[in-house]
């Protein structure tokens, strides 16, 4: 098997090298494994005047997963939108066609006083977001800045999805539902937005047809945010476009303490290798300081065991040596709490040592 890894900017290198130590650890144990590695976003961009190179691109195709750090920074700020850093991350999703990004979202039981969210509130809450990740308002054309009659400026996007791309991203969410607790709830405004309507419909037809067995309710996006604050223990699988899938992710993000606790898998068909990263961004202003929390990362290369490596029962000894460190008061700064405040680095060797 081979893992790819793209660390990119910022924090992306550190985190990156405390999976990767995690991953060495697991091959010294026996997982054929071959890592390698290759420059991503800015980095690349630094390197090679592209945030992507193709021959980056090759690996990534040619990989069973990639592991991604973090891309981008206000150093690459003035670049032409159409070498921006993030646009390697999305010629890598749609190019490989990764439509479904898994956004899970845990309490941690070490981390229920790390939260905003009163203890009684936000225990249990276990739940994943399923975003469509290759259409949407962050693809759909036209889009563009115009000059207007008389002066002033119109800048425009334009939301738009089909049925196939709605059908295939919602059956992938019922199928992760049938492995949980069996529930979906599907997000949209369908109230405002004619895309929201055809994603009602579409869901609606699907789960009647082939999920009738898996409960289905709908939700506006801006009342699943409110829920998601009052009662977050309610969901079970949030099926979301990719606008409303990027916000409310990381607002649930606080339900796990920080950021720096979620993990992602960008999904396709087949053959195509998974992409998975922790959903933090670069974090300039702590990069190359050992302060970014390397859990998010280590638990994306969880992800990448089960979900690309069909090893489950080593993604399940990741997470276990994570939930034993942060048990044992380990916490790095973006954490409250805890009895153990460290960096990057010993965050990670705590873990290794509670891996075995």
């Amino acid at each position: 098997m081979k893992l790819l890894l793209l660390p990119g900017d910022g924090i992306g290198p550190e985190v990156t090298a405390v999976a990767r130590a995690v991953a060495e650890r697991l091959i010294s144990q026996g997982l054929a494994l071959d890592i390698e590695e290759a420059a991503f976003g800015g980095a690349s961009i630094d390197a090679h005047g592209t945030p992507l190179t193709d021959a980056a691109f090759a690996q990534a195709r040619a990989a069973d997963a990639v592991l991604m750090g973090a891309v981008g920074g206000p150093k690459w700020a003035g670049v032409p939108r159409t070498v921006r850093p993030e646009r390697g991350l999305l010629r890598l999703r749609r190019e490989l066609e990764l439509f479904a990004n898994l956004r899970p979202v845990r309490c941690w039981p070490a981390l229920e006083d790390a939260t905003p969210y009163k203890p009684q509130t936000v225990r249990g809450a276990d739940l994943v977001f399923v975003r469509e990740l290759t259409g949407g308002v962050y693809f759909g054309e036209p889009r563009g800045i115009e000059p207007l009659p008389g002066g002033g400026r119109r800048g425009f996007d334009t939301q738009v999805y089909t049925s196939a791309e709605i059908v295939r991203v919602a059956r992938a969410a019922f199928r992760l539902a049938e492995t949980r607790r069996g529930k979906v709830t599907s997000v949209d405004k369908a109230n405002v937005m004619e895309s929201g309507v055809l994603w009602r419909e579409e869901v609606t037809a699907l789960h009647a047809a082939e999920f009738a067995h898996v409960a289905l309710d709908h939700m506006y996006a801006d009342a699943c945010a409110m829920a998601l604050t009052r009662r977050p223990t309610d969901f079970d699988v949030i099926l979301t476009d990719n606008l409303f899938g990027d916000v409310l992710s990381d607002a649930a993000a606080m339900i796990a303490g920080s950021l720096g606790m979620l993990p992602s898998a960008a999904l396709g068909i087949g053959p195509t290798p998974g992409l998975y990263e922790p959903i933090h961004g670069s974090a300039p202003e702590i990069a190359g300081q050992d302060a970014a929390n390397p859990c998010a990362a280590v638990l994306s290369l969880a992800m990448a065991l089960r979900h690309s490596f069909g090893r489950a029962d080593l993604a399940a000894r990741v997470e276990a040596a994570v939930e034993a460190t942060l048990t044992h008061g380990f916490r790095t700064s973006d954490l409250a709490g805890g009895s153990r405040r460290v960096g990057t680095a010993a965050m990670g060797t705590a873990i290794l040592e509670r891996l075995g």
